[in-house]
């Protein structure tokens, strides 16, 4: 299990993009865990998002939003430096 923990759910838009594969080879540090549900109903057929480190992460298209999960990872991690 990695430091930083990004969620997505699996009815979500920004599984379009392969975001485990890509988060996990990029940051070493990081878990991506897919579910059913994050209990945010509908949300995730309105807008691209995912929780990294419990703190929601958006987007409008699937690319935005890596892009800020990204961003949000790094910061998480500099905590640790």
């Amino acid at each position: 299990m990695g430091i930083v923990v990004v969620e997505i759910c699996d009815g979500n838009t920004i599984t379009t993009i392969n975001i485990e594969e890509i988060l996990e080879e990029e940051f070493p540090e990081v878990a991506v865990l897919t579910s059913d549900c994050l209990s945010f109903c509908g949300l995730c057929r309105v807008k691209p998002y995912a929780l990294v480190n419990n703190k929601r992460v958006f987007g409008s298209t699937p690319e935005e939003c890596l892009d800020k999960i990204r961003a949000q990872i790094k910061e998480e991690l500099a905590i640790y430096q």
